[in-house]
């Protein structure tokens, strides 16, 4: 039996201007990005017959005279002031080490946390020896950027009460060079569930809290069992968050938010990301044909 089908509407073909072709911004290795001999090379970059080449592929950063490119793919290159989401891979002498996706593993020392009540005290031989009892291995954190080594180790730091440690939820990774940096990680999202951000790539989703207990000292988890409508919003979010970043799009709680609102139409299924990819995709195919 065979049947006759339509689109409702023409669709365009989407061609791509010579401007977009001939972008200066994104290179791929050998590239050649400037034979100005008045800059400096820097990172992802390589000098070549008197000329400035990339030896990465990504986008070309230039910071007065100095010229670098950003991997597209690459590990987490923290700096001071970044928010992460990293997991406990060791408890030390008075230092955790985490895991956030860098080159080395990032340290959280024991000052640099809030103790339960909120404590502002020298941490003690009786602090050190209950360390376990705060975080222990495999316990996922927020934590902020504080210092950066001379070998790149991340120093981190849990003294704000939005850092700490996390409870309930569910932890997508993705590409840091997708996470968009923002004034706040931090997001609750009006559809009931709540978002951090990591500028490592991993973000965090979980339900919205009704109240923050302030005198845990960062390390209150709520452990009550999560309703079926909060699961289906973070399985939601999830596969949003799968979808864009399959999409290569900047992931910041508008885009998210847009994704989010576009998928309330479909149920939740085995299918459901695929489906999103192919929203998606639509919406980038037709924003790019509005801008040409």
């Amino acid at each position: 039996m065979a049947a006759d089908m339509r689109l409702p509407t023409v669709l365009k073909s989407v061609s791509l201007s010579g401007s977009v072709l001939d972008r200066k911004d994104l290179v791929v290795p050998g590239d050649v990005i400037t034979s100005d001999t008045g800059f400096m090379r820097g990172h992802g970059t390589y000098v070549d017959d008197d000329k400035l080449t990339a030896s990465v592929a990504g986008e070309v950063q230039r910071v007065d005279k100095l010229i670098c490119v950003r991997p597209l793919q690459t590990r987490f290159n923290g700096e001071v002031g970044d928010v992460v989401v990293g997991r406990i891979t060791e408890v030390q002498q008075k230092r955790w080490k985490v895991e956030t996706k860098s080159r080395l593993d990032s340290v959280l020392l024991l000052s640099s946390v809030n103790l339960p009540g909120g404590e502002l005290r020298r941490r003690s031989a009786e602090d050190e020896l209950t360390m376990r009892e705060y975080l222990q291995e495999g316990d996922l954190i927020s934590a902020e950027v504080q210092s950066v080594f001379s070998d790149g180790a991340l120093s981190l730091h849990t003294r704000s009460l939005k850092y700490g440690k996390l409870g309930q939820g569910v932890l997508v990774q993705l590409s840091p060079s997708l996470i968009k940096r923002q004034k706040t990680h931090f997001h609750n999202l009006p559809c009931g569930a709540s978002m951090i951000l990591g500028n490592n790539g991993f973000v965090w989703l979980y339900p919205t809290p009704e109240q923050l207990d302030e005198g845990a000292g960062g390390f209150y988890t709520n452990l009550q069992p999560v309703g079926l409508s909060d699961r289906e919003v973070i399985s939601r979010l999830r596969n949003c968050l799968l979808a864009l970043a399959a999409h290569k799009v900047l992931l910041y709680d508008t885009s998210v938010l847009y994704c989010y609102e576009s998928s309330v139409q479909h149920q939740v299924g085995n299918r459901f990301c695929d489906v999103l990819c192919h929203l998606v995709f639509i919406l980038k195919t037709f924003a790019c044909s509005s801008q040409l």
